[in-house]
């Protein structure tokens, strides 16, 4: 686009209060766009992405948003002289677009997308995707009560359009662009306070972190040894895990050891794939963003990081945290190519698994109960700095034993 002005689209609700707001990040889908479009939204790569539009009218949050890499934004009629001076002042170039009635149009005049209001259920079911000439579709819902977002994405299911929503806040954007799995191809945040800038940016970083392998090594098991009591956390998710899932615990936080949930079979207990027994208050867990926390910390609502053999990680809701006092036994290993012992201590109990490395294609040795666990035995571990400060990484000299 030759104008100074070009801004990724983004939709106004025309029948509520504007709020502006100005970012832009896209994650690639399987849908094809036109040149135009493509033109007119410069776009970030991430598996899975969505596409953000943001309106705002206020330079800090616009600041703000160049700053994370967004740089599309929506100006509607009696604000279109900031996109000329943001054009002129701002960190970085901008891409606007403007907001007329019923349409969002570019620097051109050319028209990037439609926006649609709907109030009622009924309107909803009347709605025709395939009968607007715009390959984008900019969705105004009135009224969330009435209307809720699930019903948004099935009404828009296999339109070959690619499909926004307005949302107000980073909370009403995430469930537009998680509901019923998939979510719509993106969002127009219309937001004034910075924060809502902060929280989606965190939001998508975490997205990306999911979409990386997490390093894991092989470590081998030097000591094991009983413990006596202890009261150990177990931490119940509002997610189901899978064999060869886990979460990451350990003593020091230069060395996780993966446990695995309680999914597997048992002659003991009814299986419970939501659930890791995870080990002692004083232990670490890994969280997202690379942070750590103990496992007293935890709580309803938490994150925590769910990981599996090849490394695979997502982010896990904490539904409940159990703390009981249990016999507790110590497990400690070693990797081959460091000297530095880790070490992790767990309910004395059958349930209570760790990981092992993969063997091959075949993954059929997924963990070894502790009351099994023989020196020698391998497990999978993580190894990455060990100074923390309230769970963050940093460069310090510390010595944990």
């Amino acid at each position: 686009m030759a104008s100074v002005c070009c801004f990724t689209s983004s939709l106004v609700p025309l029948h509520r209060p504007i709020h502006q707001f100005s970012s832009f990040l896209t994650i690639p889908n399987n849908k094809n766009t036109s040149a135009t479009a493509s033109a007119i939204v410069p776009s970030t790569s991430m598996k899975n992405s969505k596409t953000v539009w943001i309106w705002t009218t206020t330079q800090h949050v616009m600041t703000s948003a160049l700053e994370r890499g967004w740089n599309t934004f929506l100006f509607s009629s009696p604000h279109q002289n900031l996109a000329h001076h943001w054009s002129c002042t701002a960190v970085a170039v901008i891409f606007p677009l403007f907001v007329g009635e019923g349409e969002i149009l570019d620097g051109q005049g050319k028209r990037v997308a439609s926006v649609i209001d709907v109030s009622t259920p009924e309107e909803l079911e009347r709605l025709r995707p395939e009968d607007e000439q715009s390959e984008n579709i900019v969705v105004n819902l009135l009224d969330w009560q009435v209307i809720p977002a699930e019903n948004i994405i099935a009404a828009f299911h296999n339109s070959q359009k690619r499909v926004f929503a307005i949302s107000n806040s980073t909370s009403e954007a995430k469930i537009f662009l998680e509901a019923l799995e998939h979510g719509l191809d993106g969002i127009v945040l219309k937001v004034e306070d910075v924060e809502h800038v902060l929280e989606l940016k965190e939001y998508f970083d975490k997205r990306a972190e999911e979409s990386n392998l997490l390093s894991l090594t092989k470590a081998t098991v030097t000591r094991i040894q009983v413990a006596g009591m202890g009261d150990r956390v177990c931490v119940d998710l509002c997610s189901l895990m899978k064999p060869g899932e886990g979460l990451m615990v350990g003593s020091f936080a230069r060395g996780l050891f993966l446990v695995h949930s309680e999914c597997l079979e048992s002659n003991y207990i009814a299986s419970r794939p939501f659930r890791v027994n995870a080990g002692p208050v004083h232990a670490y867990v890994a969280v997202p963003g690379g942070r750590t926390c103990y496992l007293s910390e935890l709580k309803s609502g938490k994150e925590v990081i769910v990981v599996d053999q090849q490394g695979r990680q997502r982010v896990a809701i904490v539904g409940r945290v159990k703390i009981e006092t249990r016999p507790l036994i110590l497990v400690e290993a070693k990797r081959d190519s460091d000297s530095q012992t880790v070490s992790i201590l767990l309910q004395n109990a059958e349930t209570v698994a760790l990981i092992c490395p993969p063997q091959g294609e075949a993954l059929s040795k997924t963990a070894v109960p502790v009351t099994s666990l023989k020196v020698g035995d391998e497990i999978l571990l993580r190894v990455q700095g060990g100074a923390r400060h309230t769970g963050i990484e940093i460069q310090e000299f510390i010595v944990e034993i």
